[in-house]
């Protein structure tokens, strides 16, 4: 009896231990990233929001997650790429302190990473075989042909929005980045290919190719989510540094700086930014957007 006693209470112990070094853990995130001076953030190579070039961390979002942080008093930002569908996975295992990659504010991300305040809005945009053979300014348009068929990025909040718009699920390909995207029509494979606008307008571009075309007169989509509102994305146990970070992106809104860092990167301070006023991430999740 003795023994049994003594086994429960060393086993208290140990739980009781283990649950005030995890609070602390947790509570002490912002804390320890301060200390350490560097924060670990994942991006997906997308252009012009997150992305690597000569060994260089650029992108608005990586800007004003990196102006941010230094407001924070953290300088040093490490970026880790990691495919897309691999984010919100990476974050939750604590592989990355946090997401910058111009991810879209949804219902159901936020139920598995805790969204920062929005820094940037944007559009959709269609890429298409160069003369637009098929015709295609619009989701509608891929709706209402069976035989096109539309690839996008594993993961992006495009392949929904097709769905809302009557684009059957025959008709959607998915591949692992915006490159692959765009080889698929260039190839032949899929007809068109789409992204939000800033993005595959920059990607075409830098692919310099004849075989492909921006649609200049695409039709936005009628559905819940666009405009998408892009934010920095945190652990669901790291409040405090969510918190801490929707305090500084404030005041970097404020001041202009966000406005300046997205105009840095191609965006539009009229058209892109999200004034601190304007709407919420709570407003956005729970569809008051």
């Amino acid at each position: 009896m003795k023994k049994i006693v003594i086994t429960l209470l060393l086993a208290i112990t140990f739980v009781v231990l283990t649950a005030c070094g995890s609070s602390d853990e947790a509570s002490g995130s912002l804390e320890k990233l301060k200390e350490e001076g560097t924060v670990t953030v994942g991006f997906s190579n997308e252009a012009p929001y997150a992305y690597e070039e000569d060994g260089e961390l650029k992108g608005a979002a990586v800007d004003i997650a990196e102006a941010v942080f230094a407001e924070l008093g953290i300088d040093n930002v490490e970026g880790r790429l990691t495919d897309w569908s691999e984010l919100i996975p990476s974050v939750q295992a604590g592989q990355l302190d946090a997401i910058t990659a111009g991810m879209a504010i949804k219902p159901d991300r936020a139920e598995k990473v805790l969204f920062a305040e929005p820094d940037m809005q944007y559009g959709e945009g269609l890429i298409v075989e160069s003369g637009n053979p098929l015709d295609l300014h619009s989701y509608k348009d891929i709706a209402a042909n069976p035989d096109v068929t539309v690839v996008v990025m594993e993961g992006a909040t495009e392949v929904d929005f097709l769905k809302q718009m009557g684009v059957s699920e025959d008709q959607i390909e998915t591949a692992p980045d915006i490159p692959a995207t765009l080889s698929a029509v260039e190839s032949g494979r899929a007809d068109a290919t789409t992204g939000t606008e800033m993005t595959v307008k920059m990607a075409v571009e830098s692919a310099n190719s004849d075989a492909l075309e921006f649609v200049d007169d695409f039709k936005q989509p009628d559905v819940e989510g666009v405009p998408s509102y892009g934010a920095t994305a945190f652990s669901l146990e790291n409040e405090e540094l969510r918190d801490a970070f929707n305090e500084a992106l404030a005041k970097l809104k404020k001041d202009g700086t966000v406005d300046k860092l997205l105009e840095e990167n191609g965006f539009s301070a009229e058209n892109n930014s999200v004034p601190v006023d304007s709407i919420t991430t709570e407003e956005i999740i729970n569809g008051e957007g």
